[in-house]
């Protein structure tokens, strides 16, 4: 599809950007001066996977069709971090025009190569014919080189260094053909990887974990494989049961790289799927964790995990959580990882909380304030499909987005700009400068779970009239809830308020007084249990000139 942006004689400029949390379990949970909070990355910041070189922390995650993509953090104490950009930030390396929300970019890994002094970024790119691809930095804070394609099928490969030089990559893939014996059988595949040609080696492609911890029990999808060497010992990692209810993390050991993997007599090592439903501040679907050893010798681990709010809903999406992990026996366990989770740990010794403070990324009921006039975006700020800069100018007066002839129900790059919903309860409030010309133009906000679920709020105009407008979209279905006239001499205020499920969108004519429109609304259609995929809620910043919402 040929996509074109249409420049209006009149502005379309947002400015003035508020987000702000509001969830009552952290008000209930103070922090002491020895506590942080868990996640540390809050909204969709799934599938966690981390490294280190010296002090230097490194974590990425899954970023599907948003642009750039896997966003990459740094820290020096596992508890204060910065995002220091995006490892995908060039159309060069992504290619994601037509690709669905949830798919794109899944399970990057990243690991550091002492022996070449290199980072290793590997992940699945499904979109644009890639697969399996690998990219590498000498410094994640100067960028990453373009993507060199691997040839195997499958996804969630990771790359694992071992102590003698030779590197190895694990991942998932369905079973030889002919032998799937239930759906949701996977098996873990290992291959010799060749450091000069960055490529893995033909031939040496070897199943070392058939269907999971016991196959007779008919496990369903072991994925997410990380490898580690402990005591001479080989030590691989997964996750197994599927991304929801009965996710789970597992543990097999091996004298060789390749096998024979035996699975512990203790997993799964870390899961949430023991407990009663109805428990109070529940933490949900845990698992898809990677490990790290800190200079001192101890382990963390993180990994993604739900908090669904009083309805069962997930529009915050898979987070990023971590836990320390005692591995002062065979295998490794993640502590308090088999009880319900608390919303707070300790700090690691000698280390002060600083986040939301002195650039580092807020976590807890925080504020963000951007008034959208930087030179530069926040790096928080992402795109659909496409790059920001195809449809953004940075002005005096905020940031003009200038609208593509699509709109947000398009499998296409969207002219948004998209910031994760972050607390089951929130605020998020934006002033508007636009004047529409026609019917088609609309600029307004999008609480936005895929080009199939989301809210429309924003403004438009029929004959000489202009409105303020309110569209659901279920499963590809929209419906008009409410439209209202209304007269346009100054900027428009915009906001939405969740409070659990319940969602309000309101406006404001004097920056004063807030109008609702369409009364209070579900937030069902920005869960992945109503719209499916993999992803959190977004709201977006949003402008288009193929306005199709009925008045």
């Amino acid at each position: 599809m040929a996509l074109f942006f249409f420049e209006s004689l009149h502005a379309q400029v947002f400015s003035d950007f508020t987000y702000k949390g509001n969830d009552k379990i952290y008000a209930e949970n103070r922090l002491e001066e020895d506590e942080f909070y868990s996640p540390i990355l809050q909204g969709c910041y799934p599938d966690p996977s981390i490294t280190r070189k010296g002090n230097d922390y490194y974590l990425v995650n899954s970023s599907f069709a948003m642009f750039p993509g896997v966003p990459i953090f740094h820290s020096n104490d596992l508890v204060n971090w910065t995002q220091i950009g995006h490892v995908l930030d060039r159309p060069s390396q992504l290619k994601l025009e037509n690709a669905g929300f949830s798919e794109g970019i899944y399970a990057p890994d990243i690991q550091y190569n002492r022996f070449n002094d290199t980072f290793y970024m590997v992940t699945t790119q499904i979109a644009g014919g890639i697969g399996n691809m690998v990219v590498k930095t000498k410094d994640p804070k100067k960028g990453w080189g373009e993507v060199q394609k691997l040839n195997f099928d499958g996804i969630d490969p990771s790359i694992f260094f071992d102590d003698n030089g030779k590197a190895y990559i694990v991942h998932n893939d369905a079973p030889p053909k002919g032998t799937e014996q239930y759906s949701g059988h996977r098996v873990i595949k290992i291959w010799d990887y060749d450091l000069e040609k960055d490529q893995v080696i033909a031939g040496t492609d070897k199943i070392i974990v058939n269907g999971g911890v016991d196959i007779t029990q008919k496990p369903i999808w072991i994925e997410g494989p990380h490898l580690y060497k402990k005591n001479e010992k080989y030590f691989l990692m997964c996750a197994e049961g599927g991304t929801g209810g009965n996710h789970s993390e597992v543990i097999f050991i091996a004298d060789s790289p390749k096998g024979p993997f035996i699975p512990a007599g203790n997993n799964p090592i870390l899961t949430q799927r023991y407990f009663p439903k109805d428990r109070k501040d529940k933490v949900d679907w845990a698992g898809h964790a990677d490990l790290v050893e800190t200079s001192d010798g101890n382990y963390y681990g993180v990994f993604l995990a739900v908090r669904p709010n009083e309805k069962n809903r997930v529009n915050t999406g898979r987070e990023t959580f971590i836990l320390p992990v005692d591995w002062s026996g065979t295998y490794p366990v993640f502590q308090n990882g088999l009880v319900p989770m608390k919303t707070k740990v300790k700090m690691p010794k000698g280390i002060k909380n600083q986040t939301g403070q002195n650039g580092f990324f807020p976590n807890g009921n925080f504020m963000f304030n951007d008034d959208l006039k930087s030179v530069k975006l926040d790096d928080r700020w992402i795109a659909m499909r496409g790059a920001r800069e195809k449809f953004t100018v940075q002005t005096k007066n905020g940031v003009k987005i200038n609208p593509f002839n699509v709109n947000s129900k398009a499998k296409a790059p969207v002219s948004a700009l998209f910031h994760r919903q972050q607390h089951a309860s929130f605020e998020a409030t934006v002033s508007l400068d636009f004047k529409p010309k026609s019917e088609k133009e609309l600029a307004g906000i999008t609480c936005y779970q895929s080009e199939n679920s989301q809210y429309v709020f924003g403004v438009t105009k029929k004959e000489k009239d202009f409105y303020i407008v309110l569209e659901r979209t279920e499963k590809g279905n929209s419906t008009t809830i409410s439209s209202e006239k209304i007269s346009l001499s100054k900027n428009i205020k915009l906001q939405v308020i969740a409070e659990g499920d319940d969602y309000q969108f309101n406006y404001s004519l004097d920056e004063k007084k807030y109008k609702n429109l369409g009364g209070k609304v579900s937030g069902d259609i920005l869960s992945t249990d109503v719209a499916g995929g993999f992803t959190g809620s977004l709201i977006g910043l949003y402008s288009t000139f193929a306005n199709d919402i009925k008045l």
